[in-house]
């Protein structure tokens, strides 16, 4: 029913990164991706396309009636020099294609299962296509379809609960501590891992933030972004004297940054039972001496990922259940897409049937409806447009029933 429809697609599960982003670069190089893509449906090489590319995958959903070989694949990106990562794609036609994607959508197929993320950016690639006048009528009910599925799973599958990300989890344990929203936090470093811990501090409405980096102004635009915010340089971690609630750290350095001697100074005096300390980074920005001397709450990088092992292993278990999900609506995209068949199958119905009413009223029959007084006129040519409408929809009527039965 739907073999007319395509997907190439180059994934994490089945190449390098390196092979996924020579495509993507070829596609979008000078911002010409729409260009490249137009010109592909100008041309005839597809009726229609949808493309679709993240950090670990790029997809392209077509229609063609055409036979997707080597050939085919080399006119995708004419003038480029692609042809070996081109022909690592896997070609999935039908409705193999159709559930690929729906896998997609669904996260079930995606290098973090249960993570949101790809549906919100399948959504929003094709709302690009379709601005750029590449869906038509097919990908249409497709990728409504793969919306609506998608979302069936996420509300009826536990397959996005229970945090798989480091830096979530890490977050989680903090609030269990419940720290005030006036807890002194410190936190080391201000890469991308401590970026997104600033927005889960922030969200928890924390207050005082004091962050260190080799980069001052990057700690600043960190610290900016709380009331009591502070950004200081790396060196200054040695002199500073306000003690703290929560040590979050994260650096990168191939060596320890939190030291016994350090440790001891930054609390300044204080107990350090009441004290948690956040350790994200690898190697451990902590060091065991810090750890095995000092009693304190001590978050690291090894527990979350045995938590985050541990909560995936829960996803994966969610995935025979999106399964069925998935399967019900792949039924009912084929009793959408037969309907919409019929649609533009009996689309020329209604002129038709006009046409008859036209040549009965004007040819056939002129003469005897002149000779009519003007009442029996006027009723005859309102039975006939009444009869006219019925007879418009009793066959669109019975032929959708039957479709559905």
């Amino acid at each position: 029913m739907i073999q007319h429809i395509h997907i190439l697609t180059l994934t994490h599960r089945h190449a390098k990164l390196k092979a996924i982003g020579t495509i993507v670069a070829a596609f979008e190089a000078e911002d010409k991706l729409r260009e490249r893509l137009t010109s592909l449906k100008e041309v005839g090489t597809v009726d229609e396309i949808f493309y679709l590319s993240t950090c670990n995958r790029i997809s392209l959903l077509f229609t063609t009636d055409k036979e997707v070989n080597q050939e085919f694949r080399e006119q995708l990106l004419p003038g480029t020099d692609v042809p070996s990562a081109m022909a690592e794609m896997e070609h999935l036609s039908g409705m193999k294609a159709v559930y690929h994607l729906f896998e997609v959508a669904a996260s079930i197929d995606s290098l973090v299962v249960g993570e949101r993320q790809i549906l919100g950016q399948l959504r929003e690639a094709y709302e690009r296509c379709r601005e750029w006048g590449l869906i038509g009528d097919d990908l249409r009910i497709v990728c409504d379809r793969i919306v609506l599925a998608a979302k069936d799973v996420y509300s009826n599958t536990r397959i996005g609960e229970k945090s798989v990300s480091v830096v979530s989890l890490s977050m989680h344990q903090l609030q269990k501590k419940q720290p005030k929203e006036d807890a002194r936090i410190i936190m080391i470093g201000a890469g991308q891992t401590n970026l997104l811990v600033t927005k889960f501090l922030k969200k928890a409405g924390q207050q005082h933030l004091s962050v260190f980096n080799r980069t001052v102004e990057r700690a600043r635009s960190l610290s900016n972004a709380f009331p009591e915010g502070e950004g200081y340089a790396l060196t200054e971690l040695s002199n500073y004297e306000e003690g703290f609630d929560v040590l979050i750290v994260c650096t990168g350095s191939a060596e320890p940054t939190v030291t016994p001697e350090l440790f001891h100074w930054l609390l300044a005096g204080e107990d350090p039972r009441d004290k948690v300390v956040i350790d994200l980074g690898v190697p451990a920005d902590v060091a065991e001496a810090t750890v095995a001397s000092h009693e304190f709450e001590y978050v690291g990088i090894e527990q979350l990922r045995a938590l985050a092992e541990e909560n995936m292993g829960f996803r994966r278990k969610e995935i025979k259940r999106a399964h069925a999900v998935l399967h019900k609506h792949i039924g009912e995209l084929e009793t959408a897409y037969r309907q919409r068949l019929l649609e533009r199958a009996m689309s020329h119905l209604p002129e038709e049937i006009k046409g008859v009413k036209h040549t009965a009223v004007n040819k056939v029959f002129a003469k005897e409806i002149e000779d009519l007084d003007p009442a029996t006129r006027d009723l005859m040519l309102r039975m006939m447009s009444y009869m006219e409408k019925r007879c418009i929809g009793i066959p669109m009527k019975a032929a959708r029933e039957a479709i559905l039965g």
